[in-house]
């Protein structure tokens, strides 16, 4: 004998919407946005990117505003002023800052405040005095300005030509390519301090009675040859990391619909291959700025950077 079984009889229940929006995250690392937005999203999530951005946007109003803080000028001397402590009028009543310092004598060591002794009652060094008697706070900030100042066109120069370079190098190739990575592998060997400093020579010699009585001359014939060494040099870096990366975007399939529409080169440069590199770009142009300070830096202790009494790191 055969059993029936019923057939089952869909209710309203089977039909009704599970309600699963806590199961469903929407990871915003690949939704759909923006370069530059992305690039926010991950920058601001890594601290100490942002403790390194908060750092660098005090340094630059410092830089802006530091030197005006105080009455002194960066070359202004008083040698009855020299080799004072700091001395902050806010803080000496906290027992900090007030100017004193201890000296190292034969029995030990001794407390001192040569404001006290010398009468410099409304007298103030935030930083303290060199030993010329200029104060150390606006010098400080007025060598940092230079340095910033420096860095940044060293910066520039070397993103505007390496990336222009390398762009064309790697998008174009063959002969191309060939030819100009050469000319890098020449430039790359040349030693940068012997050209700075062949230069200089040359310059001051040539060039001084030229630039004198005009802007450049705050500057000096030395920087003058360290920014042309920065714009004949000091790029070869960067080109050669454009040009790697032009050379495998270039194989991929969007450039090749954009060449196969009939897209001119100019045009998938800007358009394709440009925004592609920005990353490597970006980071390059970071790196070349604390270089270029150190350049600059090493350059001024051997004497061969920015012309006394202008200050510099």
């Amino acid at each position: 004998m055969e059993t029936v079984t019923a057939a089952y009889v869909p209710t309203d229940e089977d039909f009704r919407l599970k309600s699963n929006a806590g199961e469903i995250g929407i990871d915003t690392n690949f939704a759909s946005q923006n370069f530059w937005k992305d690039v926010l999203i991950r920058f601001f999530k890594k601290k100490s990117a942002v403790i390194g951005l908060i750092f660098i946007v005090l340094i630059t109003v410092m830089v802006i505003i530091g030197p005006g803080m105080t009455p002194y000028t960066y070359s202004e001397q008083n040698l009855s002023q020299k080799n004072l402590a700091p001395r902050v009028a806010s803080l000496e009543k906290l027992g900090i800052f007030d100017g004193s310092e201890s000296i190292s004598t034969t029995s030990g060591s001794k407390k001192m405040n040569y404001y006290v002794e010398k009468g410099l009652d409304n007298v103030y060094y935030w930083f303290g005095s060199d030993n010329f008697g200029r104060d150390i706070w606006t010098r400080t900030w007025s060598g940092a300005k230079v340095s910033l100042i420096i860095a940044v066109a060293a910066a520039l120069i070397d993103m505007i030509i390496g990336m222009s370079y390398g762009l064309i190098s790697g998008y174009f190739g063959g002969k191309v390519d060939l030819i100009m990575m050469r000319i890098v592998d020449i430039i790359y060997s040349l030693p940068d301090m012997l050209i700075i400093i062949l230069l200089s020579v040359v310059f001051n010699e040539t060039l001084k009675p030229l630039i004198t009585g005009t802007v450049l001359e705050k500057l000096g014939t030395n920087m003058i040859s360290m920014f042309i060494v920065f714009g004949l040099l000091y790029w070869v870096g960067m080109a050669r990391l454009i040009r790697g990366q032009i050379l495998s975007i270039k194989e991929n399939e969007f450039v090749l619909a954009a060449r196969s529409i009939g897209a001119k080169p100019g045009w998938i440069i800007r358009k394709h291959i440009l925004p592609n590199c920005l990353s490597v770009i970006i980071v390059s142009t970071a790196l070349q700025i604390p270089s270029a300070i150190f350049t600059e830096s090493y350059l001024s202790f051997i004497g061969l950077g920015v012309n006394a009494p202008m200050p510099s790191l």
